[in-house]
This record gives structure tokens, C-alpha cells and sequence, in this order.
């Protein structure tokens, strides 16, 4: 019998009930009727008394992840039963600054249950949790709906979705600080209206905002085979690329996984999420904490739920400050690694394994590179990475094999080739829009311009190389690179970065 029950509990914890809120009504200050949106599944997600519930949020935090990270701006955090997800979720929570005061919380989650075009944002009132009022931006939220056709109020959206309602103890419990919330259900699986709605909502995502994305990951696959597919969809989220993200998604080798139903039950949140930071260089990726429901005593391993923690930050103190700063030895250790990275994976299409304790502190900061190959003084490969969530040594290494093997414009290196070839590495600093293209020096700065899904970008020494006026320098990376035609620029964004550009000539004895 105890059985029975305990088997019952979990299963209204990993999954949404039929049980509906209610919305009680009220009147603001001014007048207007208030429905307030009630607990849907407090007493079944979490503790429906406060006390119980506080106890609870009390143990969760304690154990979770500490802090790793400053300048928080969104968290992805799962949203099943918090005997389940409640630590994962803590560990994302507590990246946090407690004490900052945010003019909204953005919650967005992904429907359960009802589907709709677009997205519902509740703005009839506030939500209400065991722990008390959840104060909703009601001004913000019909703002959207009514200037946006991708945004309405659907009543099924939210009467018995717990994707969000499981998030607002969270922040109660962890917040110092009063906050409003714009509470976001996206009812859509259109990759293009995740697109649309990512562009209304990017200019709400900056510092005094923070954006919390609700999803679990893996559904009901074994135990061993959602440790790995849940990895694999955080790597590809934290590269910051939706197109990778989707691809994990749709990946068809899933259909191989026993019971597995989804990647990701909030794929379409994260999906807007990463719309809303692709090719924005100040911000990072960060994996916190993974676990999934078999992890826990009483959890059933043959079908599990898996839950991740990944946070997004503002890039801080990385290139800017240490950049320049790279001895002779930093530079030569980082053409070596390049060098024999591409010999051992020409030769033998394997990849070395380096050390990080034979680099210095400089080449273990998080930062962007290209690795540029000249074969007569000619270009044969040049790919690269703006910004990175791995050290630099890492990165060049990498930049390294796609160099040699991935670029489009050429043939992969071949063995005999490799003592033809010279090396050049650039080692950048973080983009910067800017407002007029006066502010470009050729020669000192690199260009990389974006208009709508299309970009390019030039090294700063393209402009010394090619001996192009500035003009030339715009016009050839808008057609050319970025495909928008030779006026492209004038109408895109266009950023400016610099390099630390050398190569292995540099250290040649003459």
C-alpha cells in the first residue's frame, strides 16, 4: 500500500495535473477588476503550507551549487516537483544577487498542454503562491500584448500550467528585494514566431532585467541514456547557437532512445532565449548543475526526467584586461599548439590532449580567436570564434582543427602540405556597435556587421593586407561575407573589435 501511495506522489510530481487554478478577483487602486491567478499545484509540486514550504526552499538552497557567477541575466531551471528538480533549481538560483532590485523578471515556459499561436502573458492580475502575492507587471504585459500579434491572453495558458508557478518560491524564497514578473507561456512550436517574439523581447534584456526560462530536459528515457542526452543539449545551449540547438533537438538518432519523448519539454523557451543572445558578444553561457529524477532514492531508472541549470552573465574580465598582456612565451605556446593540433589531426585525425598546467594563467582566460593558414602567401584556411566559454589555449586548439579541415572555400589540408603552411593566430577583444563607421580605424580594428540572420566579418589586418579605403573595408565584408549586398552596411549593425594578431614568422632567428 505505502507503495502504491509513494508511487502516486511521484508521479504527480513529475507531471502536470488536471487540477485548476482558481483566479480570485480584486480591484487595484484604480478601480479595476483584479483576477488574481491561484496556486494550480501547491500540495502536489511543492509544500502547500508556508512553513513547510520555507523548510523546504531552506534545505534546497543549502545544498545547492554556490555562487560561480556575477551579472546574472537569465537562468534556465527545471520545473518538476522540487523533491525532484528543487536542488537544480536552487543551484541556478543561486547565481543570482539577492539583494538587486530588477524592474521585471521575465518567467517564460512552454505550454503543456494547450497550443496556440504565439505566446499568452497573464495580465488580468497577480500570481499567488503559499508564500504570498507575486506582483505581476500588468502594464508591461498588456504593453505586449497589444503592440505584438505574437502575444495575447489565453485563459487555458495558464489556469493549470505549472512550468511557471513552480519558479515563483524559488524567487521569493531567494529574492531580498520586492519584484514584478511578466509571466510568459509560449503555445507555439514555430522556430520563426520563437524568432519574432525574440526580437520584440531582446530590448528587455539587459542588467536591471532578468529572464528566467522554464524547462526540464530529457522525458522518460533510461537512466544512463538521459545522463548523456542531457549533457549533449546543455553543450549545444551554451554555445550560444540556435541552429546547433535545434539540430540536437531533431536529432534522429533519439528515435533509438527507449521511451524517450523530448530533449527538452521547454525547447521552444530555450529556443527564444538563444535568439535573443546569438552574436551578442558580451554575454556567456554557463552549465551549473545537472541531475535527473533517478538520481533521487525513491526515483525509477528505467524512466527517468533530466533536469539542467544553465546560467547566462555578462562577459566580464575576460580579453579586455588581459589580452594584451601575452608574453612572447604565451604567444609562441599558443602557435605550437596550433601547429601540432593540425599535424596530429591530419595525420592521424585524432586530436591531442593538452595540459593546462604547462599554460600560463593568460591563455586559460575565456576568449576569442581565429587561426589563419597561408599556404606562397596565400590565404588556405581562416575560421574563428568571437567569444568562448573555454580558455583560450582550448580555443585556439580547436580553431586550429577547423581551420585545417572545415573551411568551405578550400580542401582539408593534406599531409604534405603541412611544412608549406604558416600560422597566424588572433587573439580578440570583445565587440563594440557603433553608431557611426567614423569611429573605425583601419588597420586597428576589425569589422563584424550583422542585418537581420545574415553577417560577415574582416580581421583588422584584412584592411593593412588589402590596402582598402574604408569604404572598400565595408562594402567587401557587407557583400562579400555577409551576402547583404555592397551597401548592406549602411543599414545593418555594424561592430568594431581589435586583435593581438601573430604568427610564427614573428619568433623566426633571422
Amino acid at each position: 500500500m505505502k507503495k502504491c501511495i509513494l508511487s502516486v506522489i511521484v508521479f504527480l510530481a513529475l507531471i502536470c495535473t488536471d487540477c485548476s487554478a482558481q483566479e480570485s478577483k480584486e480591484k487595484n487602486q484604480s478601480n479595476q477588476q483584479i483576477y488574481n491567478r491561484q496556486p494550480a499545484v501547491a500540495g502536489q509540486f511543492y509544500p502547500a503550507d508556508k512553513n513547510e514550504l520555507e523548510k523546504m526552499l531552506g534545505n534546497l538552497f543549502s545544498q545547492a551549487e554556490t555562487k560561480k557567477k556575477e551579472n546574472v541575466l537569465a537562468v534556465i531551471s527545471p520545473h518538476a516537483g522540487y523533491v525532484f528538480s528543487g536542488e537544480v533549481a536552487a543551484s541556478g538560483f543561486n547565481q543570482i544577487d539577492p539583494e538587486k532590485s530588477y524592474e521585471n523578471i521575465f518567467v517564460i515556459a512552454s505550454s503543456h498542454r494547450a497550443y496556440y499561436e504565439g505566446a499568452s502573458i497573464y495580465y488580468l492580475g497577480n500570481y499567488i503562491t503559499p508564500l504570498g502575492e507575486v506582483m505581476v507587471n500588468i502594464n508591461l504585459a498588456k504593453k505586449l500584448c497589444d503592440e505584438n500579434k505574437v502575444f495575447s491572453y489565453v485563459a487555458k495558458a495558464h489556469i493549470s500550467e505549472h512550468s511557471i508557478e513552480v519558479q515563483l518560491p524559488m524567487l521569493q524564497n531567494k529574492m531580498k528585494k520586492d519584484f514584478q514578473i511578466v509571466p510568459i507561456v509560449i503555445g507555439t512550436q514555430s522556430q520563426k514566431v520563437c524568432r519574432e517574439m525574440a526580437e520584440i523581447l531582446k530590448p528587455y534584456f539587459k542588467k536591471n532585467n532578468l529572464f528566467v526560462i522554464s524547462s526540464d530536459f530529457s522525458h522518460y528515457p533510461p537512466y544512463e541514456d538521459a545522463n548523456k542526452l542531457d549533457i549533449e543539449t546543455a553543450e549545444a545551449i551554451i554555445l550560444n547557437n540556435p541552429d546547433e540547438f535545434i539540430k540536437v533537438i531533431n536529432d534522429k538518432k533519439n528515435a533509438r532512445v527507449p521511451d524517450l519523448s523530448t530533449r527538452a519539454c521547454g525547447w521552444t523557451s530555450v529556443l527564444t532565449l538563444l535568439y535573443i543572445t546569438e552574436n551578442n558578444p558580451d554575454v556567456e553561457y554557463t552549465f551549473i548543475q545537472y541531475m535527473n529524477s533517478g538520481d533521487m532514492d525513491f526515483g525509477d531508472k528505467s524512466r527517468v526526467v533530466g533536469y539542467n541549470s544553465i546560467i547566462v552573465s555578462e562577459k566580464k574580465g575576460s580579453v579586455e584586461n588581459t589580452e594584451f598582456r601575452l608574453t612572447n612565451k604565451d604567444k609562441k605556446d599558443l602557435l605550437e599548439i596550433a601547429r601540432t593540433t593540425i599535424v596530429e589531426y591530419v595525420s592521424n585525425n585524432e586530436v591531442l590532449k593538452l595540459n593546462a598546467g604547462d599554460y600560463s594563467d593568460n591563455l586559460k582566460v575565456h576568449c576569442g580567436a581565429f587561426v589563419t593558414l597561408n599556404k606562397n602567401h596565400s590565404l588556405r584556411g581562416c575560421i574563428g570564434r568571437f567569444t568562448a566559454d573555454e580558455p583560450l589555449y582550448k580555443v585556439v586548439q580547436q580553431m586550429a582543427v577547423a581551420s585545417s579541415t572545415q573551411d568551405t572555400r578550400f580542401l582539408p589540408v593534406k599531409n604534405d602540405e603541412i611544412n608549406d603552411i604558416e600560422i597566424e593566430i588572433s587573439v580578440l577583444t570583445p565587440m563594440k556597435k557603433i553608431e557611426s563607421i567614423d569611429e573605425i580605424e583601419l588597420g586597428k580594428h576589425g569589422i563584424y556587421i550583422k542585418k537581420g540572420y545574415r553577417s560577415g566579418t574582416f580581421l583588422p589586418q584584412v584592411a593593412t593586407e588589402t590596402g582598402w579605403t574604408l569604404e572598400e573595408f565595408l562594402g567587401h565584408c557587407a557583400r562579400d561575407k555577409a551576402g547583404i549586398g555592397w551597401e548592406g552596411w549602411k543599414d545593418a549593425d555594424v561592430y568594431i573589435y581589435e586583435a593581438n594578431v601573430f604568427a610564427e614568422e614573428d619568433f623566426e632567428e633571422k
